[in-house]
């Protein structure tokens, strides 16, 4: 996998205790030009502090252009941000 580190809109959903649950997210790639994945699988879920900021990893499998793919998603808890990191 290489490393991207790009931000993403996504769609989750949120259980009781608050943990988050991707379901689907869209990457820009160009300037128009955007594709959605859905996240087909979600392999692993761990927390990670970096730099200060607690953050929660998502280890998933998706179909990315025809192709089953596996990605690492960062959801930043104190910003609320979600972030593409390694496809």
């Amino acid at each position: 996998m290489r490393v991207v580190a790009r931000s993403i809109d996504m769609v989750a959903w949120f259980d009781k205790n608050g943990v988050p649950n991707p379901v689907r997210f869209r990457l820009d790639r160009e300037e128009d030009e955007s594709i959605i994945i859905k996240i087909d699988k979600i392999i692993t879920r761990d927390k990670e502090k970096l730099a200060g900021n607690h953050m929660l990893i998502f280890n998933c499998q998706g179909c990315i252009n025809g192709a089953q793919k596996l990605f690492e998603i960062k959801y930043e808890l104190s910003t609320c941000k979600w972030i593409l990191y390694k496809i």
